[in-house]
């Protein structure tokens, strides 16, 4: 806690240097992505985007998984991932979706394992194990880095294909109104790479972004 406190007491004294930038906010949000990132404290996704209050609208959770839809979604399916991508997209008109793993991430180390001694741990991951899957069947991306950060990189783009189940994520995909993106952070190196449809990869984000135009929803 003293070093939460610490870290308010810094904000306190420099609250005024980001007045007018919150003054703004109050009147309202509009980010230019959604950034579905994991809980690990050493991924944040400000300072690996660079990025200031509202401009990245963000959730967080253990393994950044998006759990595949079960029947209409209200049942089956944890709730909080499909309604944070549906308030996004329809809400807040987000043009941008970013899924992001990372190097050294415990949930895919768990799921590698096959040890989870909590249930509800147990449950959640089931939403990585298509990637186990498809890692042992197909292989690595990118056979020089470990197994588990071969397994992140399958899983951070297999729920690429669980989003686009989402009633929103659909929708916007045929209006043609959203893009889809797999990052993956190289911890070690600090390296952001980007998956390469094209090459079956993953390679330097700034190398693999030629941003296209989406096409206005109106």
């Amino acid at each position: 806690m003293r070093t939460l406190l610490d870290g308010i007491r810094q904000y306190d004294s420099e609250r005024s240097d980001h007045a007018a930038r919150f003054a703004e906010l109050a009147e309202g949000q509009s980010p230019h992505s959604l950034f579905l990132g994991c809980s690990d404290s050493r991924v944040v996704p400000s300072v690996l985007t660079s990025s200031g209050p509202g401009e990245l609208f963000v959730v967080r959770n253990v393994g950044n998984l998006a759990p595949p839809l079960v029947g209409d979604g209200l049942s089956g399916t944890p709730p909080a991932v499909v309604a944070a991508v549906a308030y996004a997209l329809d809400v807040l008109g987000v043009q941008d979706l970013v899924v992001c793993g990372h190097s050294s991430c415990g949930g895919m180390q768990a799921v590698l394992n096959g040890k989870i001694s909590d249930p509800h741990i147990e449950r959640w991951l089931e939403a990585a194990q298509p990637a186990l899957h498809a890692w042992r069947v197909s292989g690595p991306m990118d056979a020089s880095i470990s197994e588990v950060d071969q397994l992140s990189q399958w899983s951070t783009r297999l729920q690429l294909e669980h989003l686009r189940q989402y009633p929103s994520v659909k929708r916007h995909l045929e209006e043609g109104t959203l893009r889809m993106h797999a990052f993956w952070f190289d911890i070690a190196d600090g390296r952001m790479l980007a998956y390469d449809e094209s090459e079956r990869r993953y390679r330097p984000a700034v190398d693999v972004l030629g941003v296209k135009p989406v096409r206005s929803a109106a």
